[in-house]
């Protein structure tokens, strides 16, 4: 899969570089949940079927992060995340089109004519709910129209689980409220975090159970303040172990801004400044303040007895 960032308006140069009659599939896609993946294999089917290219066009920053939303907490799925899991689904083409304020202006018929028109959209592949152009004032009926009839559009229908359209503000709101596994299910696979393991207070390593200190790399939506069962990708080996999200109560009265810190089991080597990709297997317990130290050992060992139970029980599943 070949990345290209994309600009708008689109250049001369980019045009002559990636213009081609193609099946594109448009979306913001953040989270590629099974909702997003039904467009994306609609439009690799379809190229499958049509021998052309399949290629995926989707906007960063994130709209929602520049017009300064109130909703807005994050990213699930940054853009090298994204690019992982699209290389993994047989596209072609990833465009990841620059969102800005000037940007955010440009109307529905501008952004047809003056973008997916030059790329030679042979198809656009869009889900029921696309709206495009500012104000988001466009919706995919008018895409044939506004291209004059030179782009074939397919819309793919809402992904249901239990009836339920699966969404990324469902996810979201499912991360913070604990409900990892309903997360995990809309998502198709586990819910994760990548970063740098930076130097932390030591603590874990004070209290008999050493931790990575996680700096996440990209300013992900962040679940609930708690302890979670976890599986993390090391330099291709995958460790298990358990991760707790929060301020450390116990230690700290005003601390704010949660941490990530990571006990990996039967693990005692040396991971500061390694990346890592910690997956999100199940939810434990949330946050609390302990009465002392020892209280907070034996809790961390119970806490550390049930993650293994739930990876094991995660694996037979």
């Amino acid at each position: 899969m070949e990345t290209i960032n994309l600009t708008y308006p689109l250049t001369d140069e980019i045009i002559s570089k990636v213009a081609k009659p193609q099946i594109l599939a448009i979306g913001q896609f953040d989270g590629l949940h099974l909702g997003h993946a039904s467009v994306i294999e609609s439009a690799v089917r379809l190229a499958g079927q049509t021998g052309l290219p399949s290629a995926v066009m989707t906007f960063h920053p994130h709209p929602k992060e520049v017009m300064k939303k109130g909703d807005y907490e994050g990213y699930l799925t940054p853009p090298e995340e994204k690019e992982r899991i699209l290389r993994g689904m047989g596209v072609d083409y990833l465009y990841i089109v620059e969102f800005n304020d000037a940007f955010s202006r440009v109307s529905p018929q501008n952004f047809v004519c003056g973008m997916l028109v030059p790329l030679r959209i042979h198809t656009a592949v869009v889900g029921f709910d696309f709206r495009f152009g500012y104000r988001g004032e466009g919706h995919a009926g008018m895409l044939r129209e506004l291209s004059e009839n030179t782009m074939d559009v397919l819309t793919v229908p809402p992904y249901l689980i239990d009836g339920e359209k699966v969404s990324s503000s469902g996810i979201r709101k499912a991360l913070q409220e604990g409900d990892i596994q309903l997360a995990n299910r809309w998502l198709g696979r586990p819910y994760s975090v990548k970063g740098m393991v930076m130097h932390g207070e030591k603590r874990g390593r004070q209290l008999g159970f050493p931790t990575a200190n996680l700096q996440p790399g990209e300013h992900y939506v962040l679940p609930i303040k708690g302890v979670f069962a976890v599986r993390v990708d090391c330099e291709g080996n995958t460790l298990e172990g358990v991760m707790n999200v929060g301020v450390k109560p116990t230690f700290h009265d005003q601390a704010t801004r949660p941490n990530l810190e990571v006990h990996l089991f039967d693990f005692d080597g040396n991971l500061y400044d390694k990346s890592l990709r910690v997956e999100l297997i199940d939810f434990i317990r949330e946050e609390r303040k302990f009465g002392g130290i020892d209280e907070l050992i034996a809790q961390i060992a119970k806490d550390a007895e049930t993650a293994k139970q739930r990876l094991k029980s995660a694996v037979a599943e």
